[in-house]
């Protein structure tokens, strides 16, 4: 990701968000280089984003902080694509373990992450606003 993307990930990001990220929190996660990886999806065909993703890597764990993929292209296998392209860099990194939150209610985005080997490892409550909303914390170990 770079901040010239940042007009069609912020795009993305109101249409599938309720409390969306701003434009200054993406460009932070460009900027911060030591430990943040942002990263855009590009439709080969189409050659426009279709949905990004940032994670840490601190030391051996990572930490998935935002995913999304744009509504038209939803349910076609992008999001699977994009994770499981993550989970094999972080092997490589020699990572241990990643984490995200998840809406309790994202049954779609619990399911896949399910299908990938995450487990629920916690409930934070009202951990989301706009609705409030609690988050599953889900986790993988890497090893």
């Amino acid at each position: 990701m770079r901040p010239e993307d940042l007009p069609g990930v912020l795009t993305i990001e109101k249409l599938c968000f309720s409390n969306p990220w701003s434009r200054d929190t993406f460009l932070g996660e460009i900027q911060n280089k030591a430990i943040s990886f942002p990263l855009v999806a590009i439709h080969l065909e189409d050659r426009k984003i279709i949905g990004y993703i940032i994670f840490w890597l601190i030391g051996g764990e990572a930490q998935i902080n935002n995913v999304a993929i744009h509504p038209d292209y939803q349910g076609k296998g992008y999001g699977e694509l994009a994770m499981r392209y993550v989970l094999d860099r972080l092997r490589e990194n020699k990572a241990h373990l990643v984490t995200l939150e998840v809406r309790t209610s994202n049954h779609p985005a619990v399911s896949l992450y399910r299908k990938l080997g995450f487990d629920i490892m916690g409930r934070r409550q009202d951990y989301y606003t706009n609705p409030v909303e609690d988050a599953y914390l889900m986790g993988l170990s890497l090893n």
